[in-house]
């Protein structure tokens, strides 16, 4: 049972994940584009906002491309480039480290606002509250994996990650196994995460997917008539 369980959740749900994510995001950019945002509340309360959303956005982005580029850049490149696996799960674990504990720290503040501003809070929903509580929750496994990985500090842990996703996008059969004899923690963490993916499209997270990028190269500046012209 114990092993159907694992495979249940390591080697069938990351599919079901990514694939939610996937079809459910394009169907709701399809259906329901109004909704595509981030529903910002900052005119409720600014000051605190910034600090925390600044705070979070930074840390939560370096640990986002920490993820996808340590977990899905193939093992032979880091060997060709010579970086030892354990040199690379040291940065892991102090880039990770620092940026979690200001994503964390910015979450906490938006958690407070949120849960404790009578104006904020009559406006969240129940998704944006349920958003922020397992982003929190999520920062705080990983924070919680770093003293378990300073116990293997050769970077062997780390590769049986590294194999596992790559063994997911690779369709790898009994990708699972690779890290059936992981830390609980390390367990857990993956399966929040997996989760997260998984209410993506159902969440304000969907603004993720939307960067103004074009606003690098847009012309000239925004024109808002004044209430005068405007009357």
């Amino acid at each position: 049972m114990a092993d159907f369980l694992h495979h249940l959740l390591f080697g069938i749900y990351p599919y079901l994940a990514l694939a939610v994510l996937a079809v459910g995001s394009v169907i709701r950019y399809d259906r329901e584009p109004y909704s595509w945002r981030a529903g910002s509340s900052q005119l409720l309360r600014r000051k605190q906002l910034i600090v925390g959303s600044v705070l979070f956005h930074v840390g939560a982005l370096v640990i986002f491309l920490g993820h996808v580029g340590g977990l899905l850049t193939p093992i032979a490149i880091w060997d060709a480039l010579g970086v030892p696996h354990g040199a690379k799960q040291l940065l892991a674990m102090v880039a990770g480290g620092v940026a979690g504990v200001m994503a964390i720290i910015g979450a906490t503040l938006l958690i407070h606002r949120r849960f404790f501003d009578s104006r904020v809070r009559a406006a969240s929903s129940f998704s944006d509250n349920m958003v922020i509580v397992l982003l929190w929750c999520q920062l705080a496994l990983g924070l919680a994996t770093i003293p378990v990985s300073a116990q293997h500090l050769d970077g062997h842990e780390m590769v049986k990650f590294m194999e596992w996703a790559q063994g997911i996008f690779t369709f790898r059969a009994g990708a699972s196994d690779l890290i059936r004899d992981v830390a609980p923690v390390f367990k857990l963490h993956l399966f929040l995460g997996l989760t997260i993916l998984l209410l993506f499209p159902f969440t304000r997270l969907v603004h993720m997917l939307s960067a103004p990028v074009r606003y690098i190269w847009r012309p000239g500046y925004q024109v808002v008539r004044s209430r005068r012209l405007a009357s």
